[in-house]
């Protein structure tokens, strides 16, 4: 699907990450609910911006189901994304929506959006959010990153040891995923 997708493609510097995020959600390789997380209006404008030869067809696979306990952070996410974002444009708006859904995920952030590698969701950081790639520095796991980011926003600090590199859980939150 993939190769379908760019086949459409607008030439435009994101529509790769696109059709990734697109083709990983119809072949089920990601949590992301239908059109990414995105409204009608939304979904329909990403498509004509990177897409807009393409016919896609409706997503006959049902959604993931969520844990409605943890949709209260999704404005926590919104927020902490929004203020850290490259600027005021649709293509960040978008991320924006799609890596909080993918927040809600079960594993990894690259693998619950769908992404190829741990690669490509650093790249989508430092493109899109490169206040927040600056600010991972050690290479923290993303998920981990941003739920660390809004307990340190919160003045919550759940972590016991003095630094990250004494800590007997470093492996979980830094290393290969």
């Amino acid at each position: 699907m993939y190769a379908e997708l760019m086949i459409h493609s607008a030439g435009l510097s994101e529509d790769s990450l696109f059709a990734m995020l697109i083709a990983s959600g119809y072949c089920q390789r990601s949590c992301l609910p239908k059109q990414l997380g995105l409204c009608d209006e939304e979904w329909t404008l990403l498509l004509k911006t990177h897409f807009p030869t393409l016919s896609l067809p409706q997503k006959t696979t049902p959604d993931p189901v969520w844990d409605l306990t943890r949709m209260p952070e999704m404005e926590d996410l919104r927020i902490l994304l929004q203020q850290h974002r490259r600027g005021n444009d649709k293509q960040s708006d978008w991320l924006t929506t799609i890596v909080i859904y993918g927040c809600l995920g079960q594993d990894h952030l690259w693998q619950d959006l769908g992404l190829w590698s741990r690669r490509d969701l650093s790249a989508l950081f430092t493109t899109y959010f490169p206040e927040l790639a600056a600010k991972n520095n050690r290479d923290m796991k993303w998920k981990k990153f941003l739920y660390k980011q809004l307990c340190e926003q919160e003045g919550i600090y759940v972590c016991r040891a003095p630094s990250c590199e004494v800590c007997a859980d470093y492996s979980h939150c830094f290393g290969k995923e």
